[in-house]
């Protein structure tokens, strides 16, 4: 076997004249179509069009010109069949041994935010996937590529041997298959979206590789890093690594982490996260006021771990920065001179995320349980005034709410069962993934220690009993936030009443397994 034909026909043009010029020397003959004929016919490469080959003109704009027999069984006849070889003779058909497509750039399409429904429609390949599916199936005698990163490979096994060894078509055909199944689960999700099918009889997604991981949560557990082709902007998945070591899979879940919270503040907020829950959130009227406010809220915590900010990071900030040992800093920009005092550590990274204010938006979580998954919205839930009730005799004063709702927006952020102290704009205690509320509430009301008096306390769910109250209490804390909806709400209003606590239920819970 050698290849003696080939099809070309690609959206992505990047190296395909140098590499049909090499198939033409090497005595290939080429058969392309549209764009990528007259390309290669500027560029003095001899090429035939596809019209030659079918005996039947591209017609309806061309919608139709490769589904033609004429094609489709010079890929799909089996080589070793002597019928095959037969019917080909009768009919006068040639072989196509080697096929290089890829697809309308329907993603590109779509991504644009003016794009209309007609013109992404338009952009919907079908000759494409169907001659790429003919000639992964006939992966026995056909070579397909669908990706530019290939051709080096393909032909220098050419220049060799005539042909592919069958090892690397197999290689080619999966890939082949990958690809047109993430192009149709693009294509499938967008009409399902502008359908409104919000959980359609079969769910498929598509990511792209964004980099091998060295393991995974341990190091005996193998491990990738992916995300969506139409990734947003301010995710971990978009940002750029200006210095340091590769990131691990235990950096970039905690990174994802401490941009979701970051993500809930407009004002100057700063993130220190360690194992997915926060370890210290503070903000302010500067950047400066409330990286320090982060630190303070626990200093010993934060060593190790992950600091975002919502703002451009300064000298006066990476001098601290640099003082304390840290996996990861996340900003959307830094000065010339922050980034000088920063990088006299060789393994820290330095994340830029230019919209890592950027909201939540309206998305889908997708969780991985044995042979299965679960998908849910995202909790992008925004408190607004109206969902604000006083359930008790003593109303909060206007400083007091001020910190119940950043509370609330720090609380929804760690694992439950969670509590959350907060006190001047600063998280002080934060009792995460307890198995009751007691003991999470025991957890941060220990860490705050003197400073819970006068402080605010914030719960993820309701409280089924008193005892909570009656810690809060104890402890000198004065306001509670908590979403209510317990058939002993009674109970926990008249501790808080007994005490002097002035509480205030939200209607809507915020648990995070």
């Amino acid at each position: 076997m050698s290849i003696k034909r080939a099809l070309i026909s690609v959206s992505d043009k990047t190296g395909i004249v140098e590499f049909a010029d090499q198939l033409s020397k090497l005595g290939v003959e080429i058969i392309s179509t549209g764009g990528t004929k007259k390309l290669l016919e500027e560029k003095g490469v001899p090429v035939i069009g596809i019209s030659e080959v079918t005996g039947f003109p591209e017609v309806l704009d061309g919608r139709v010109k490769t589904l033609h027999p004429a094609v489709h069984s010079g890929l799909l006849a089996v080589r070793d069949s002597e019928k095959h070889q037969l019917q080909m003779k009768e009919l006068d058909l040639e072989y196509i041994d080697l096929v290089v497509v890829n697809l309308y750039p329907f993603q590109q399409t779509i991504e644009k935010p003016d794009v209309t429904y007609e013109d992404a429609i338009e952009n919907i390949d079908i000759g494409g996937p169907t001659m790429l599916r003919s000639a992964a199936k006939n992966h026995a005698f056909v070579t397909v590529v669908v990706d530019s990163n290939d051709y080096t490979e393909v032909i220098e096994q050419i220049k060799s041997n005539e042909d592919t060894s069958l090892e690397t078509r197999k290689k080619l055909a999966a890939k082949v298959f990958r690809h047109t199944a993430a192009y149709d689960s693009l294509i499938s999700n967008y009409l399902s979206e502008q359908m409104g099918e919000e959980f359609p009889e079969r769910y498929t997604i598509t990511y792209e590789k964004v980099q091998d991981l060295r393991y995974g949560e341990n190091p005996h557990q193998k491990a990738a890093f992916y995300r969506k082709p139409l990734a947003d902007e301010g995710n971990i998945t978009t940002a750029e690594k200006l210095h340091g070591k590769e990131l691990s899979y235990n950096n970039i879940n905690d990174a994802n982490a401490a941009l979701q919270i970051l993500k809930e503040f407009d004002e100057p907020a700063v993130v220190a996260i360690k194992h997915m829950n926060p370890c210290g959130v503070g903000i302010g009227e500067t950047i400066e006021a409330a990286y320090q406010k982060t630190y303070d809220a626990d200093p010993v915590s934060i060593f190790g771990g992950i600091v975002a900010f919502n703002r451009e990071i300064g000298k006066e900030i990476a001098e601290k920065l640099h003082e304390i040992f840290l996996e990861i800093i996340i900003a959307p920009s830094y000065t010339d001179e922050a980034i000088e005092v920063l990088t006299k550590k060789k393994n820290i990274r330095l994340l830029k995320l230019g919209a890592a204010q950027q909201p939540n938006k309206q998305n889908r979580i997708v969780t991985s349980v044995n042979d299965g998954m679960l998908i849910q919205d995202v909790d992008t839930y925004q408190l607004a005034d109206e969902d604000i009730k006083v359930v008790t005799e003593r109303k909060p004063t206007e400083e007091e709410l001020k910190q119940l709702l950043f509370g609330w927006k720090v609380v929804k952020h760690v694992k439950s069962n969670a509590i959350i102290l907060a006190n001047d704009d600063m998280t002080i205690g934060v009792g995460a993934g307890q198995m009751n509320r007691v003991g999470a509430a025991n957890i941060a009301i220990q860490q705050a220690g003197e400073k819970a008096k006068g402080s605010i306390l914030a719960s993820d769910a309701f409280f089924p009993m008193g005892d909570t109250l009656e810690l809060a209490a104890k402890a000198g804390i004065t306001a509670v936030i908590q979403p209510g909806g317990s058939i002993k709400d009674e109970e926990s209003i008249k501790v808080a009443n007994e005490h002097g606590i002035a509480m205030v239920v939200t209607g809507v819970r915020h648990f995070k397994h």
